[in-house]
């Protein structure tokens, strides 16, 4: 034997069996996931929410909305967070230092006037510039507080030092939320007496194209534009599926950034938010869940399928670069910080499975996908490739995608059913054949240059410009 054809038999093998190993994983999450959701569907039947809205016993929610130079849609995001059905909430809304007229534009449009509040500096943070809060009784749920300039991680560590709530509820303040989301969310932290629920999340769904007035989701509809279209895809994969299947193992790491609930003590005992990550939401979901394994405490991390939070998705390449760059490096950062949980047995199946997974199925796969394409031109330079067997590889690896994506699609029609027209099913199907050829390429080069920023200690967010979200005109 020849040794480019034992390079050739090594590295074909070797990925054969890494590619194998991880489409086990994702029929083991999709079948799981399932049994998940349909649980909770049948729980969930049995709840009144209206009778948790008018409640006081229900858990008090301090919502957290950083916002810097949010001025051309800061009003309308601010009035759909405080029109939202929960009792027992406030919602402070962090200037970070913006530069254009964003306090300005709250000052006026809320009443405010800056009143002297006392910030208790639990965690250490960039300056309060003023706190305010509203002449107005019916904004009384309502503060705004202007800071320096720190990063989303610091504008919400001043969010947890001025809350006075036992829970904090971290959202992006251009989202917009469904009008039960909070009711929802609190659910969870009532359902597990034996578990302390140290954070939970819920389902987040793209709202391009949708209908949106004074804040408020009107009508959903599936985007028109590509890019947006396969991640709503991408999103009912990751979410209905990924997450509600960690969830029901209790190894969930990652609860999104855009929109979810913690409890405010643990996130207190643990520092708050990592400022030296850009993914500092994972970051600090691993740190919370470290601390309660170390402490031997019997704790949940709980995901819930209900669609909750909208936000805008990027529509454009270079957009889109950029966040999946950062989400790169966020990744990394974190399993940088915690990797004496690698397949370490004293954090459970956290260290023994969940940090494994994310190691070598998140982290590592586009590696794998780069260097496996790399080689495969290079032996095919070389004239090493056995066609016939490679096009059958392919178009396996090419209908499992497919029809992974396809059971996704099932799952949604199935279960809350946001795209109620065929046109809009058979658009996601059409969008789940071509996201191999378009998206995904896209999204395996930008994880490359991910780590490569990261190898240059690279790490600005990156400017994520937004189109708004605005209701589209009617036809």
């Amino acid at each position: 034997m020849s040794w480019q054809t034992f390079v050739f038999d090594f590295f074909t093998y070797a990925i054969l069996a890494y590619s194998v190993t991880l489409m086990s994983c994702y029929i083991f999450i999709g079948i799981y996931s399932s049994g998940a959701v349909n649980n909770y569907l049948h729980k969930n039947s049995f709840t009144d929410y209206r009778i948790l809205a008018g409640s006081t016993q229900t858990p008090s929610m301090s919502i957290l909305a950083p916002a810097y130079n949010e001025g051309a849609n800061i009003i309308e995001n601010v009035r759909s967070l405080l029109s939202i059905y929960y009792n027992n909430m406030e919602v402070i809304i962090l200037n970070d230092g913006s530069k254009d007229d964003s306090l300005e534009k709250l000052i006026a449009a809320y009443d405010l006037y800056k009143i002297d509040f006392f910030v208790n500096q639990q965690i250490h943070t960039k300056k309060v510039r003023g706190v305010y809060k509203s002449r107005n009784h019916v904004y009384r749920k309502l503060i705004v507080v202007d800071k320096e300039n720190g990063g989303k991680a610091d504008a919400l560590n001043v969010g947890v030092n001025i809350a006075k709530n036992d829970y904090i509820v971290c959202i992006d303040v251009d989202c917009v939320l469904e009008q039960d989301a909070l009711l929802k969310l609190a659910k969870p932290f009532l359902e597990y007496p034996n578990h302390r629920v140290i954070a939970t999340g819920g389902v987040i769904r793209i709202a391009n194209g949708c209908e949106i007035e004074n804040g408020r989701l009107i009508k959903v509809h599936l985007p028109e534009q590509f890019l947006p279209r396969v991640q709503t895809l991408e999103y009912i994969r990751a979410f209905l599926l990924g997450r509600m299947a960690w969830s029901r193992l209790n190894g969930l790491l990652l609860i999104s950034g855009a929109f979810g609930a913690f409890d405010k003590e643990i996130v207190i005992k643990c520092g708050g938010y990592n400022h030296k990550t850009v993914g500092e939401d994972m970051e600090l979901v691993v740190r919370m869940r470290r601390y309660m394994e170390e402490l031997k405490q019997p704790y949940k991390v709980a995901f819930i399928p209900d669609p909750l939070c909208w936000t805008e998705a990027p529509a454009s390449f270079k957009i889109l670069g950029r966040q999946r760059n950062r989400w790169t490096r966020g990744t990394i950062e974190t399993l940088r910080f915690h990797k004496i949980m690698f397949f370490n047995p004293s954090y459970g199946l956290l260290g023994m499975i969940s940090y494994p997974y994310w190691f070598f199925f998140e982290f590592l796969a586009p590696i794998v996908e780069f260097v496996g394409m790399s080689v495969f031109i290079i032996f095919g330079i070389f004239g090493l490739i056995n066609w016939s067997f490679f096009f059958i590889l392919l178009a396996f690896v090419f209908c499992f995608g497919f029809l992974y994506s396809i059971f996704a699609v099932l799952m949604e029609v199935l279960t809350y059913h946001q795209y109620k027209q065929q046109k809009d099913i058979a658009n996601l199907m059409l969008t789940a054949f071509l996201e191999p050829f378009i998206f995904h390429p896209f999204v395996v080069w930008s994880a490359i240059k991910g780590n490569i920023d990261l190898l240059r200690k690279k790490n600005a967010w990156g400017e994520m410009t937004r189109q708004g979200l605005s209701s589209p005109k009617k036809k």
